[in-house]
């Protein structure tokens, strides 16, 4: 028998055919929610896996509307190319609202449109992080930015969240022994925890980073669904040269349309934009028209209130469940805002074996595992509450209490 070559680092065969990767890709874990989506497709799993809107949300016939109006009006311009930056009104829109909801005076010029904010990540990576740069990030941390900046090889410094936001001493520590480049955060309605930051450690925290210079990444993907209606101020307020924000329609508009935006100052927006010319030119002009003449036609106030007050209901619900029917060890937090509830197991329960004897009693669940990048998590979860109805949120967390007591009691 001949003796086989063995494959150099980062290959793969496929058909017989050797194809050798960039060394990143190796370092760069998959989207554990895209993989289990795949499993939730059947319609019979009641699923608090992803992260999807609630599609009675999703206003048909009001995109229907504006598609129509741009295409009649001004059909031949928003089907050609356009400009890297994004349709100017729209940008106009976004710092308009920065302003009214939370005091900001940001110029257009300041806000480069993406597809979804998830590329807002991708854009900050490739023009702020290079290989063995240090990062910081919150424990636990948003798998999509592990996931993109994983690209970019970077060293994580992950920071302990408690109720109130990452731990100040231990982020100074941080800061102090090691070159930290940039600090990632959610500060409203966290992914996965659904934390949110109060106002008292907004100020601690920015007070550390004013101290020694990082860069701070806000995101703020859910920061228009507080149940309360009350916006806590950005980090912007506090480092107007340091914060980086990134946003999102997906969560008030419709994810399809991959409409989202990033917030930067004007040196970090110039490498921004040559970055974004060299991945994709612009972002979708088409439908950037169609938001803005959406979001100029309805009022957007009183859809945002439509969805807090459904998603407020179906989270108080969920945690009043978990409260009620499962374990006494087991506890979650109790979100201010978003769509994803924390659950934190009794020890000696693995979180992928409730996922996996859950999927039997037709629920999914998203085991914490995958939001730790440095291990850790194997006996959290996080439940979406969002795409779900009450009723299925009731089934779901009584399938998934008797899963958990049944291995609790083993």
């Amino acid at each position: 028998m001949s003796q086989q070559t063995p494959l150099p680092a980062g290959a793969k065969t496929s058909g017989g055919r050797k194809y050798t990767f960039a060394s990143r890709m190796a370092k760069t874990p998959k989207s554990f929610i895209r993989e289990i989506l795949k499993v939730t497709e059947d319609p019979r799993i009641i699923s608090f896996a992803g992260g999807l809107p609630n599609p009675e949300l999703i206003d048909v016939g009001g995109v229907a509307r504006a598609a129509a109006d741009v295409l009649a009006q001004d059909g031949k311009v928003a089907l050609q190319y356009s400009t890297t930056e994004g349709y100017r009104p729209l940008r106009q829109f976004i710092a308009d609202r920065y302003k009214k909801r939370l005091g900001l005076d940001i110029s257009p010029d300041e806000i480069l449109i993406t597809n979804g904010s998830q590329q807002c990540l991708d854009l900050i990576g490739k023009v702020l992080i290079s290989a063995g740069d240090h990062v910081a990030i919150e424990r636990p941390g948003y798998l999509g930015a592990i996931q993109a900046f994983s690209l970019y090889e970077p060293v994580f410094h992950p920071v302990i969240l408690h109720e109130d936001g990452p731990d100040p001493a231990m982020l100074a520590h941080e800061l102090d022994h090691y070159p930290v480049r940039l600090f990632y955060g959610v500060p409203n309605s966290q992914n996965p925890s659904g934390v949110t930051y109060t106002e008292e450690r907004r100020k601690e925290l920015a007070e550390i980073f004013a101290e020694r210079g990082t860069l701070v990444v806000e995101d703020d993907a859910y920061g228009e669904l507080n149940f309360d209606g009350v916006s806590l101020p950005s980090f912007r307020q506090y480092l107007p040269e340091q914060a980086i924000i990134t946003g999102s329609f997906s969560k008030i508009l419709a994810p399809g349309m991959r409409m989202g935006w990033v917030v930067a100052p004007p040196a970090i927006m110039e490498q921004l934009v040559i970055a974004k010319q060299a991945s994709d030119l612009h972002s979708n002009y088409l439908s950037q028209r169609i938001a803005y003449e959406y979001l100029c036609t309805v009022d957007i106030d009183a859809k945002i209130r439509v969805i807090r007050a459904r998603y407020r209901d179906q989270c108080t619900l969920m945690v009043s469940l978990i409260k009620e029917l499962m374990p006494a060890s087991v506890t979650c937090t109790q979100p201010r805002g978003g769509m994803f509830v924390w659950v934190t197991l009794p020890d000696g329960i693995s979180s992928m074996d409730v996922f996996e004897h859950a999927l039997k009693e037709q629920v999914a669940v998203l085991p914490g595992i995958p939001f730790y990048t440095d291990g850790g998590g194997t006996n959290t979860l996080r439940l979406n509450f969002s795409n779900s109805t009450p009723e299925k949120v009731r089934t779901g967390v009584e399938r998934l209490s008797r899963v958990i007591r049944q291995l609790d009691r083993h």
